[in-house]
Formats: C-alpha cells, sequence, structure tokens
C-alpha cells in the first residue's frame, strides 16, 4: 500500500463493526494463526496492518497487539506503527495519556500530518471542539495540501451549525480535488443549510453537470439519476422551490451569487421534477405521488 496514502487512511481511521471490517478480521486473522503473512512481502504486512484495526474494530485487543508487536518488530521506527499504536491507545486509555503519546511523536517528527489529525480527532471525540479547531488549522496552515483535513474541518464546523466557516473549508476542498462530485454536492448542501440558495442551486446544477450520464451515451432526459446525481437533482428541487416560494431568499446570497431569472427558475424547477419523477418510478416501480409537497416528503426518504 502506498505510503502516504496509508498514513491519510490511518489519520481518519473510525471505529465501525461493519460486515466489512468483520471479514477483513476473519480473513486477516486465518493468515495471522498460519504464520503465512511473511512470505507474502508488503501485501502480507499491510493484512497485518489491517488486521490490526479490524480487530479493534471488534473489540479483540489480544489479536490487535499481537499484530501490533509484529509489525514494531518488523518495522521499527516507522510512522505508520507508530499511529497505529495511537489508535491502539485510543481504544483504552484516557484521553490525556493519547494526547500525551500524539504530542511526544509531533515533537519528535512535527512533519508527522497523521499524527496531528488524530489529536484533532481525540480533542473532537472528548468535546473538546475548539482545541480540535485549532489543532486541525494549525495543521493545514502547515500542510495545505491535506484534503482530508479540510473535509474534517468543514465537518467540525457542520457539527456546530457554522455553516459558513464549513464552507470556507470545503472551497478549499474544492481547489484540491476540483473533479470529485462528492465534495461539490456536500458543498452544495452545506450553502443550502447556510441559507444561500443560489449558490447552494449553482452547485447542485455543477454536480448534475458532473454526474449526469458520465458516459455521454444517453440523452440527460433518458438517464435515470440515481447516488449522487439524485442527490443533486433534489437539491436544485429544494432551490428552486425556495426560490420560487420565497423570492426573497434569492438577494440573500452571502456569497453575492445571482438567482436565474423567473423564466429560467420555471423552467429549471420543471426540469428538476421530471428527473426526481423518473427517479422514483425507478426506485420504488411504481407511480410517484401527484403532489409537489408528497413528491419532495416521498424522495426525502429515498436520496441517500
Amino acid at each position: 500500500m502506498e505510503f502516504t496514502f496509508s498514513l491519510q487512511k490511518l489519520a481518519a481511521y473510525q471505529p465501525r463493526q461493519s460486515a466489512k471490517s468483520k471479514a477483513t478480521y476473519e480473513t486477516g486473522l486465518a493468515l495471522l494463526e498460519r504464520g503465512g503473512y511473511a512470505s507474502k512481502g508488503e501485501e502480507g504486512w499491510d493484512t497485518i496492518e489491517k488486521l490490526t484495526l479490524a480487530a479493534l474494530d471488534q473489540g479483540n485487543l489480544e489479536v490487535a497487539d499481537k499484530c501490533l508487536q509484529l509489525l514494531s518488530d518488523k518495522f521499527p521506527e516507522s510512522p505508520r506503527v507508530d499511529v497505529l499504536s495511537g489508535i491502539r491507545l485510543e481504544a483504552t486509555e484516557s484521553t490525556e495519556t493519547v494526547l500525551r503519546y500524539y504530542d511526544e511523536l509531533l515533537e519528535a517528527d512535527p512533519t508527522n500530518s497523521a499524527a496531528w489529525r488524530r489529536k484533532a480527532h481525540v480533542l473532537r471525540q472528548a468535546g473538546k471542539i475548539e482545541r480540535a479547531v485549532e489543532e486541525l488549522s494549525a495543521m493545514l496552515d502547515t500542510f495545505y495540501s491535506e484534503l482530508d483535513g479540510w473535509l474534517e474541518l468543514a465537518d467540525i464546523y457542520a457539527s456546530c451549525q457554522q455553516h459558513t466557516y464549513a464552507l470556507q473549508a470545503l472551497s478549499h476542498a474544492l481547489l484540491l480535488s476540483p473533479q470529485n462530485p462528492a465534495y461539490f454536492l456536500q458543498y452544495a448542501e452545506t450553502a443550502y443549510l447556510a441559507d444561500d440558495v443560489p449558490l447552494a442551486l449553482k452547485m447542485f446544477l455543477q454536480t448534475v453537470d458532473m454526474t449526469d450520464d458520465d458516459d455521454g451515451d444517453l440523452a440527460p432526459g433518458d438517464s435515470i439519476p440515481t447516488g449522487i446525481t439524485l442527490r443533486a437533482w433534489f437539491g436544485v428541487k429544494l432551490c428552486t422551490r425556495k426560490l420560487i416560494t420565497e423570492p426573497r431568499s434569492g438577494s440573500n446570497s452571502a456569497s453575492q451569487t445571482a438567482a436565474p431569472n423567473t423564466s429560467n427558475l420555471s423552467l429549471l424547477d420543471d426540469l428538476s421534477t421530471e428527473r426526481l419523477r423518473t427517479a422514483y418510478l425507478n426506485l420504488k416501480n411504481e407511480s410517484p405521488p401527484a403532489g409537489e409537497a408528497d413528491l419532495i416528503s416521498a424522495l426525502a426518504t429515498l436520496v441517500k
């Protein structure tokens, strides 16, 4: 596994008792018990690293500790193993102990951005939001290109209902990854929550443009919106209805984004309705609700 990417994954680790985690645990445990990991080279050691996290997910600290010992012996000064050891501490030790461990890592190597992000994660989990923001902001001042750091900072702000600050963080994510429609969708949804409806509409449409009929085999009107595209069209519908029913929302754009004129707004509203009806028919295999409010309510339970 590529070194930098592996550190980024460790930095963003979240405990999860998912089916995938359980499968990783069972597969890795079988390899560990057979002792076949060493003969597989880098792939085998990557499996042991994944098994460490999966064992923590499943609550088997004995297996996690065994894996960590093997990794420490094989890679005695590896930043990946250092961060992995910190994640192990997070499972059982106090916040103060874990923070002290990450501080020691950063004192020894200030370029260990993964340790910096783990420290911010621990602070956030402990409810120390302001300190978590301070740590992430300091890290990003030094490591601007840490995309996941900007996304986490945006998520922290959004969880605190500070949507304007979340938009600022997401704007950096868009600059760093301008081809990822998921970030444009997140930006659009955040703009809507920030009540900047014209900006949200613009970004929802950008997301549609990036995802609708990606292969170019179908005319947009013949495609069936799914996934990100469906969420984006749902967002377009929310925006057009709000701009139509509450015209003043079009003049309250903090970003000074202009709302479409009345004619174009009506066309967008009709188009989004048609796209949502098509999606509903495909997902439910039944006629969509006739009323607009009922259609929006029905789609709200399907959009993920």
